[in-house]
Order: structure tokens, then C-alpha cells, then sequence
């Protein structure tokens, strides 16, 4: 299905050029960013910009149609980050090494699992941002969440 330009432009814009999941800057991905669809298309989810996040090869690939996860430590299914519904910060932190995404939630534990949000490229690139003093993001996860006040008042 064709994303026009336009709402392409947004999508990218409002994520600040950083996977809306794994929260990695596009500026040294290996590969473009790609627009996902949150709820997926093949369960009818919509190209609309409540249904769309900017997501690195990785996020997207592993997400694929998944649209819920186990938790590890409930065992329970849950719904995997929304990031139009939800707020970065309320469902991860980084891990006192900031190269490591913590689920604080269950949705946070099941996405980070179900995403592989600590997958070994994404860790060393995090390390090697930490060298270069640019990690953990400064704009991430506390312009996901302005944005995401931003959406609820529209």
C-alpha cells in the first residue's frame, strides 16, 4: 500500500530520526528507516498517522505482525508498545549500562523481548554512541512523549 510523501514526512519528523521502539538514530543505521504499522495491515490496521511509527530493519522485522507478546514474569499475553497510545519512558529505561532497553511493564518486558530491543548490533551501536557521547538520546523518549501530548489534544 502506498504512503503518500507527505504523511511519510510526518511519521519521520515526529520520531525525532530515531526507531520509535528501540530508540536507535537512523542518522547510523545501515539501512533507511522504514514507516510500520503498528496495529498491522494484515489485521486490518489502516495507513493513518495513529497507526504509523518510524522503525529501523530490526524493530520492524522482528514486529512483523505481532500485535502481543508473553510477559516473562506474568506469563500472561499482553500488547506490545503503542507508540501513539503510549509513552516511551512509562514502559522502558536504559539498564545502568545504557546499552540495554529494561521493560518496566508488562508491555514494556514483552516488547523488548518480542522486538530483541537489546539484539547485538543494536548493543554495540549503543556502546559505541556511549563513547562518543551521544547515548543515551538526548531528544528520544522526552519528545516522543511531547508529541505524544501534542497528538492527544488534536
Amino acid at each position: 500500500e502506498y504512503i503518500p510523501v507527505a504523511i511519510r514526512r510526518i511519521v519521520e519528523a515526529r520520531s525525532d530520526n530515531y526507531c520509535e521502539y528501540c530508540y536507535s538514530p537512523e542518522a547510523f543505521a545501515t539501512e533507511r528507516f522504514v514507516i510500520e504499522h503498528i496495529f498491522p495491515r494484515v489485521a486490518g490496521g489502516r495507513s493513518t498517522l495513529n497507526n504509523l511509527a518510524w522503525s529501523c530493519i530490526g524493530c520492524n522485522g522482528h514486529k512483523q505482525a505481532k500485535t502481543g507478546a508473553i510477559d516473562p514474569v506474568t506469563k500472561q499475553f499482553v500488547r506490545l508498545f503503542h507508540p501513539r497510545q503510549q509513552v516511551w519512558r512509562e514502559h522502558f529505561q536504559w539498564d545502568i549500562d545504557p546499552t540495554k532497553v529494561i521493560g518496566i511493564t508488562p508491555c514494556g518486558r514483552a516488547t523488548v523481548l518480542a522486538l530483541r530491543l537489546n539484539r547485538f548490533g543494536v548493543v554495540n551501536l549503543r556502546s559505541l554512541l556511549v563513547l562518543a557521547k551521544n547515548h543515551p538520546p538526548k531528544t528520544g523518549p522526552a519528545s516522543m512523549e511531547q508529541l505524544h501530548d501534542r497528538d492527544q489534544q488534536e
